[in-house]
């Protein structure tokens, strides 16, 4: 989030996992202010169900910003069932060209189970490299640790969870109480 619009707002680590016919997407619950935890339950992992189709997005940034992001996407994969990449760029496309989606101060990992793509309000849709990608406050760490753990024989929910709780140790604003969702 901006620093300008709210100094020392911090929260969220977002990561996603491929391995072995699975996608793992774990989210921790921790929202900061300066070096206050402001809330350590926060639910920033969503299951939809646009179309009949599975879809799990993890959120970092602003929730209300999240959530209209969320709305977005979901009409997008309404209307093209079965088509998360499509749906996907097209939100992309949207939230950098509308005047008031592009004060939208968020970032979304998306996956089908399939897929996995990072959405930004840069017009970014980045497909991940090692079937591994993260976002918001801890995001470096967990990505750092889950390629780590990607050389390991762990499966894709125990390198989400091995991950998180390395990020938790280390990141001030990540904690270990995580939301996990899995598909496939």
């Amino acid at each position: 989030m901006s620093d300008e619009k709210f100094p020392g707002w911090h929260g969220t680590t977002i990561l996603a996992v491929r391995r072995g016919g699975k996608v793992v997407v774990a989210g921790d619950g921790q929202v900061s202010v300066g070096q206050t935890v402001m809330k350590g339950t926060a639910r920033k992992v969503r299951r939809l169900k646009p179309g009949g189709h599975d879809v799990v997005v993890g959120f970092a940034g602003s929730t209300a910003d999240a959530f209209t992001l969320l709305e977005r996407l979901e009409k997008k994969l309404e209307a093209a069932p079965g088509q998360l990449a499509r749906a996907c760029v097209d939100l992309a496309k949207d939230w950098r060209m509308d005047k008031y989606l592009r004060n939208l101060e968020a970032m979304l990992i998306v996956t089908d189970g399939r897929d996995i793509f990072v959405v930004t309000g840069a017009g970014d849709v980045l497909e991940p490299e090692h079937d591994v990608a993260a976002i918001g406050s801890g995001g470096n760490f967990a990505l750092a640790a889950a390629r780590g753990l990607m050389e390991s024989d762990l499966d894709a929910e125990a390198v989400a969870r091995k991950a998180m709780a390395i990020a938790a140790d280390i990141c001030v604003y990540t904690n270990g109480n995580l939301t996990v969702e899995v598909l496939g």
